[in-house]
């Protein structure tokens, strides 16, 4: 709990940062629509109430201290936290609740916030927001109610629901495919592997679950994002090995296409997962729900890879 005393007033750390910001009172005080003895007046009861001097003074400058830079850049990261909580309080004004929901980049782009006007027409008068978290986080010092995670189903606190397994299959654009005349697994010894960062090892699991020597199996661009891969795969820069369920629409619109059959299994999953004291709060459970009958129709036979090689003519 706060002591109130060890508190200050709102209009003195405005004052403060306004001032620190700025290396002016009289500059502080044309932002703050205040007189420049004002101003200098709230920064030295701020400093009274400190013990310490936040700025030194020299003829017309001030100059922050090291403690006044140091308290400054609290100060500074404070205000902006409290103008963006008011900020959307205001918001949520009318709204029956509010999900925070972590999710994974390529993810929440390219499969879940394509869906997700289907839950908000089902509740219309919830609000969900999005941050983005790429590895497990502790839920009790973080903002979110849920979050999206792939690996394994372990998270110490929380339950994880299982929603997709990942199958990548290796997709080029067709003018990839013509220009380097792909036409078996073997030809990829010859192309450009798009690497995906935190998969540094799939092209070698894929060639040897193919059995297929593709030649040196790390080589070739890396980038941080399956989004990333797969428009460098669409731009005809090589061949990645991407997940079918994030590309889906590129494959249905023939933007990519699928080499071959042979795909590669993750060991991990994606799951949704919730600290346990918030399994059944109503909108976590809404949520739930929802997102996973989504997933059961993703991972249904027509949304397959396999489906979609045999629409392909591949076996």
């Amino acid at each position: 709990m706060f002591r109130r005393g060890f508190l200050p007033s709102v209009g003195n750390l405005l004052a403060f940062e306004a001032t620190a910001r700025h290396g002016s009172v009289s500059r502080a005080a044309e932002e703050l629509n205040l007189t420049q003895s004002a101003v200098s007046r709230q920064i030295q009861q701020l400093e009274d109430a400190l013990g310490v001097s936040l700025f030194s003074r020299t003829r017309q400058r001030v100059v922050l201290t090291d403690v006044g830079r140091m308290y400054a850049t609290h100060v500074r990261n404070t205000l902006a936290e409290l103008s963006d909580a008011t900020r959307q309080a205001i918001a949520l004004s009318g709204t029956s609740g509010v999900l925070n929901l972590a999710v994974l980049p390529t993810f929440g782009t390219r499969w879940l916030i394509p869906r997700m006007r289907e839950f908000l027409d089902l509740h219309p008068d919830v609000t969900v927001n999005f941050g983005v978290r790429l590895v497990p986080f502790d839920f009790a010092a973080e903002p979110f109610d849920a979050a999206i995670h792939f690996g394994q189903p372990h998270w110490p606190g929380a339950l994880c629901d299982h929603l997709l397994d990942e199958e990548c299959v290796p997709v080029c654009s067709p003018d990839y495919r013509e220009r380097e005349n792909i036409r078996s697994p073997a030809d990829l010894a010859r192309a450009t592997l798009l690497q995906q960062s935190t998969r540094s090892t799939a092209w070698a699991e894929w060639s040897a679950g193919a059995g297929v020597d593709i030649g040196n199996a790390l080589r070739g661009p890396r980038f941080e994002q399956f989004a990333m891969v797969a428009q460098a795969a669409v731009a005809g820069l090589g061949v990645g090995l991407i997940p079918h369920f994030l590309i889906a629409d590129e494959i249905a619109s023939g933007r990519l296409t699928i080499l071959f059959s042979q795909s590669l299994i993750s060991s991990g999953a994606y799951y949704l997962v919730y600290p346990e004291p918030k399994a059944e709060a109503p909108l976590v459970r809404s949520f739930r729900d929802w997102i996973r009958a989504k997933a059961r129709q993703a991972s249904a036979p027509h949304g397959t890879a396999t489906a979609a090689w045999a629409a392909a003519g591949l076996r």
